[in-house]
């Protein structure tokens, strides 16, 4: 067997590890997780992290709205989907939200906190924002135009029968 051996014990360790999420700490903008610090410092000294860097430092604002912007849209499809006509804790959410290895972090967006951006949700009208003693609650507003010419529907049989009487 050789070296570097793809059944070896020390191959599998580093597939097991890879597969879950890993510590934030080793985190950046660059959607590059590492597992430890002499990773990150490996990572930090490679010419692509360079160039990245230099375009992050050319317009910041672009690339911090753009990770926003996907954030939102990721975590709005997760609501459609997943609880799109319940009313539910916000931190749940969240937390099916990060459980995708590949989602992108809170820490490259725009929003500090989870509540900064619920916030928001309820501000742009995306969604139904409640604040109670035991935390935020979201109820998702479908906008889906299909959803929407429905409700018409609805209101206009509504009031024709209405005025049948």
């Amino acid at each position: 067997m050789g070296k570097n051996d793809f059944l070896t014990p020390k191959a599998i360790a580093n597939r097991i590890k890879a597969k879950g999420l890993q510590k934030l700490r080793w985190w950046y903008y660059g959607q590059k997780q590492c597992r430890d610090e002499n990773g990150f410092k490996c990572h930090c000294m490679s010419e692509s992290y360079q160039r990245q860097m230099q375009v992050f430092g050319q317009n910041p604002t672009r690339v911090v709205d753009g990770y926003s912007e996907e954030f939102e849209q990721t975590f709005l499809d997760l609501m459609r989907r997943s609880h799109r006509f319940s009313r539910i804790a916000a931190t749940v959410v969240y937390n099916e939200y990060i459980n995708d290895r590949h989602h992108v972090h809170m820490n490259s967006t725009e929003w500090a906190t989870l509540t900064e951006f619920i916030k928001h949700l309820g501000k742009t009208g995306k969604c139904k924002v409640e604040e109670t003693p035991k935390g935020w609650f979201i109820t998702y507003i479908d906008r889906d135009s299909e959803t929407l010419f429905k409700e018409r529907l609805k209101n206009k049989r509504v009031k024709s029968d209405l005025a049948d009487f």
